[in-house]
């Protein structure tokens, strides 16, 4: 397994790896996914031969603030330590300026704060509408 940084992913290669995690994201909008990896700024990317294991999009200031939009784990590999590897790559790279963080999806939770993340009660958003 080797963990690489900025490099190129294909759309059909994150929407396997999505598919394979169980990430809710438009696995079968292709041109969607295509500019999800064109505007992210940071991609750690987890690889097994030519096989997409896992994967860190964020975006990034590099001064302030960091958002982890997606951290996928093949569903067959997880609770190895992969996921805590990619969000320490992202770490190593945005610096000790920069802050990192995510909106949790509910059935990950109790995931983050033991990769050190502390939970914010004073986050805001507003939805997608329905389509």
């Amino acid at each position: 397994m080797r963990i690489a940084l900025n490099q190129p992913v294909r759309p059909d290669q994150l929407s396997d790896l999505y598919r394979r995690a169980g990430l809710a994201r438009p696995i079968d909008d292709q041109a969607r996914l295509a500019r999800m990896l064109e505007h992210a700024n940071l991609l750690v990317t987890a690889w097994e031969g030519e096989q997409l294991i896992g994967a860190a999009r964020c975006f990034c200031d590099y001064g302030w603030v960091c958002y982890l939009s997606d951290l996928a784990v093949d569903a067959s590999l997880q609770h190895q330590g992969l996921g805590r590897a990619l969000v320490a790559a992202v770490q190593a790279e945005i610096g000790s300026e920069c802050q990192l963080v995510l909106l949790s999806a509910p059935t990950a939770m109790d995931y983050y704060p033991r990769l050190g993340f502390q939970q914010a009660s004073h986050a805001f958003y507003i939805p997608r509408p329905a389509h």
